[in-house]
């Protein structure tokens, strides 16, 4: 039996919502510690909500949850997980980063929940760790912060340090970590309950693999594609790419048509403007540098790839990020400018 099966002492945690929390990621890591009380029939963990002063703060969906307390009373935890959700960039403060910090150096096993790896991040207690972030902000922390080795994978857990990408892998975090401390049977009964056919692994990637939404019989296709991935800021000639996959240029661009719609100079310049959206929204570098990152060879043929894509310059994405919906009027607004 683990040696962790017959503690009578409850795990303690903490939750620190950041304003614009994702709920479901806040619901996915709390609700396997109340199922596995309640399976267990025992008080195996406890757990406190937390806000940095103990008011409500609006989830990403606008809901309220009332916290327990602020951090200055929050007491002892085993463990502190940070929640976040969007515009992680404005959440923390000088206090914040102290009290994380704090646990940090009393070896408090800290955890970034979503977005909640960036606040860690900043706080400077990820460096030299292995960590994930939800895989829209994973391009713009490797840019930030070099001392991270960052991966796309659903979950990290090294040492005392526990990062999650978000959505429901928080549930497959916390039946991984119960199933450490309790047994494989509880977590299994756990994930039943919640109807999760199975429990994911750090295996597992937090986007379908490109050889899953075509079929696996188009591997020099996806060799294509990750050849154009792991060259962004250098993009690669599209007849050396056809000749690195062991396709002539004509076969290249017939896959493209046929499995992904397009053709390959189009989806390449579409995956570096898409590195480049989420620079811009998630780290104040400069447009320029963005552009030379992201391989534009000057930055107006990259604002007006840019504005053809999705609808506004740069600069307008930058200043007032809004939804899919409003691009139009604002596109059109653009073009009389």
């Amino acid at each position: 039996m683990d040696q962790t099966v017959a503690s009578t002492v409850p795990v303690r945690y903490g939750f620190l919502l950041l304003p614009q929390y994702s709920l479901i990621a806040l619901s996915s890591v709390l609700e396997p510690l109340r199922m596995a009380n309640q399976l267990s029939g025992r008080k195996l963990y406890e757990w406190a909500i937390l806000t940095v002063d103990g008011e409500p703060v609006s989830a990403s969906n606008g809901m309220l949850v009332q916290p327990d307390t602020g951090i200055d009373k929050a007491g002892y935890m085993d463990m502190v997980c940070v929640c976040g959700g969007i515009n992680v960039r404005l959440a923390g403060d000088r206090k914040v980063f102290n009290w994380v910090r704090q646990l940090a150096r009393k070896e408090i096993t800290l955890a970034g929940i979503c977005t909640g790896s960036h606040l860690l991040a900043r706080a400077g207690v990820l460096d030299g760790y292995r960590a994930t972030i939800h895989w829209e902000n994973i391009a713009a922390l490797r840019e930030e912060f070099s001392k991270i080795e960052l991966t796309d994978e659903l979950f990290v857990m090294d040492r005392d340090r526990y990062t999650c990408s978000g959505g429901i892998a928080p549930l497959d975090m916390m039946l991984t970590l119960i199933s450490q401390e309790h047994g494989i049977e509880l977590a299994a009964d756990i994930s039943e309950e919640y109807i999760h056919d199975r429990i994911r692994t750090t295996n597992d990637k937090q986007r379908s693999p490109l050889k899953l939404r075509i079929g696996l019989g188009h591997a020099k296709l996806v060799e294509a594609v990750c050849l154009m991935e792991a060259n962004i800021e250098e993009p690669i000639p599209l007849d050396d790419l056809a000749r690195y996959a062991c396709l002539s240029r004509r076969q290249m661009e017939r896959l493209f048509r046929k499995y992904l719609n397009t053709v390959p100079i189009r989806y390449y310049l579409n995956l570096r403007l898409g590195r480049a959206r989420q620079l811009l929204l998630q780290t104040d570098m400069s447009i320029t540098d963005i552009a030379i990152i992201c391989g534009f060879t000057s930055t107006p043929h990259f604002s007006k790839c840019y504005r053809d894509l999705y609808g506004w310059s740069p600069i307008r994405e930058r200043r007032q990020p809004v939804s899919g919906y409003e691009r139009k009027s604002v596109a059109n607004e653009e073009a009389t400018e």
